[in-house]
């Protein structure tokens, strides 16, 4: 059976890098995954939201 945890991977929404990996249960957590995040990039603390 396979794993219903996924990977994503979170992008600054000020500077698009892509700074953070996690997993995110899709089953549980059907909307996107948005967080605030440190960014070393912009230096500050931005969202970062879920990439495809």
């Amino acid at each position: 059976m396979p794993d219903k945890n996924d990977k994503v991977i979170l992008t600054c929404s000020v500077c698009l890098s892509r700074n953070y990996t996690t997993t995110r249960n899709k089953s549980t957590q059907p909307q996107r995954l948005s967080l605030n995040k440190y960014c070393k990039t912009c230096g500050k603390h931005t969202e970062h939201k879920e990439t495809k």
